[in-house]
C-alpha cells in the first residue's frame, strides 16, 4: 500500500471514538535519520491520526523479569545500540512522559503488579519511530515492559487490561519486527539492513501472519510456534514479535485491518506493519 493509500484510508480515524492500533516494525535504527519508504509512511501516519493525549508504546527493546511502566517525568532517549554513526548517537526525541498515566496503568492491571520504573526511559524502538510520527515531541510517551519470564498468551491477556485507555485518548504502539531473525539479515554496503530481498522462508511466513491478523485468528499467532515448519528462523526470540499480540488483543469488534510498510528486506527483517482502526 502507498501512501496516498493510507493517507485515504486513515482519514476515517478522525471520527472514531477509539483511538487507532499501531505495530510498527521498526528494522534498522538507521530508519531514524534516513529518507526512506519507511520513514516517510511514518510521518504519513502522524499527518493523518487525531492527535492523541499521550502514547503507550511496547518496545521489543525493554525486556524485565515482571512487568514495568516508566513514570519518570521526563524520561532519556535511550541509544541502545552500537556501531552506527556519530549522527544516530546524536539524536534526542525529548518527549515527556506521563506519571499520572503510569500510575492509572498499574491500577488498571489486575492480573499482575506492574512496577512503576524511573530508570528506563525511550528506547531506539520507540524514538526512532515517533521522531517521524510526532517530530515535535509535544506527546507524552509511557513505556510498558515485555516480561520475558511469560509466555506470549499471557502477554495477550495482559494487553487485554489495557483497552480503556483507547476510549481516553491514549495512542497504543507496538514497535517490533514480525520477523527479525538478524543472524541470517544480508547486509548491503548501499542499502544497510533495508536492501529489498527475502528468504523464501521469510515470504512465506510473513504472508501467513498477515493471512492471520487479517482474518483475526489470534489464537494462531498466539499459538505462532505450530504456523510454520521455519518458524524458528523467523522468530528465533520473541521479544521482536510479542509487541504485536499486544496490539491484536486490543482490536474492537469490526475493527479494520491495514498493512503498511509490507516487505522483507536483507533476507530475514520483516517491516509489514498494522494500522487497526
Amino acid at each position: 500500500m502507498g501512501l496516498k493509500e493510507l493517507y485515504t484510508i486513515s482519514q476515517s480515524l478522525k471520527n472514531s471514538e477509539l483511538m487507532p492500533l499501531l505495530f510498527v516494525g521498526h528494522g534498522s535504527p538507521m530508519n531514524a535519520i534516513e529518507k526512506n519508504e519507511f520513514s516517510e509512511s511514518w510521518i504519513e501516519i502522524g499527518k493523518s491520526m487525531p492527535l492523541p493525549t499521550a502514547i503507550l508504546c511496547i518496545s521489543a527493546h525493554w525486556e524485565t523479569k515482571g512487568t514495568q511502566v516508566t513514570m519518570m517525568q521526563n524520561p532519556q532517549t535511550i541509544h541502545d545500540f552500537g556501531g552506527f554513526p556519530q549522527a544516530l548517537f546524536d539524536v534526542e526525541y525529548p518527549a515527556q512522559g506521563n506519571p499520572v498515566l503510569a500510575e492509572e496503568l498499574k491500577q488498571m492491571v489486575t492480573s499482575t503488579n506492574v512496577s512503576l520504573n524511573n530508570d528506563w526511559g525511550l528506547d531506539h524502538g520507540t524514538w526512532s519511530i515517533l521522531k517521524h510520527i510526532y517530530p515535535q515531541a509535544n506527546i507524552p510517551v509511557i513505556q510498558l515492559s515485555i516480561d520475558y519470564t511469560k509466555d506470549a498468551k499471557y502477554h495477550y491477556e495482559l494487553a487485554k487490561e489495557l483497552a480503556l485507555l483507547r476510549s481516553k485518548g491514549v495512542l497504543i504502539m507496538g514497535s517490533g519486527n514480525l520477523i527479525h531473525n538478524l543472524r541470517m539479515a544480508q547486509y548491503s554496503p548501499v542499502y544497510g539492513f533495508n536492501g529489498d530481498y527475502a528468504y523464501e522462508w521469510a515470504a512465506e511466513i510473513n504472508q501467513l501472519f498477515k493471512e492471520k491478523i487479517a482474518n483475526g485468528d489470534h489464537q494462531s499467532l498466539i499459538e505462532f510456534e505450530k504456523l510454520h515448519p521455519s518458524i524458528k528462523l523467523a522468530v528465533p526470540t520473541v521479544e521482536h514479535y510479542l509487541p504485536l499480540l499486544y496490539i491484536l488483543a486490543l482490536q474492537a469488534d469490526n475493527e479494520n485491518v491495514t498493512f503498511f510498510n509490507d516487505k522483507v528486506v536483507a533476507g530475514s527483517l520483516s517491516m509489514t506493519s498494522t494500522l487497526i482502526c
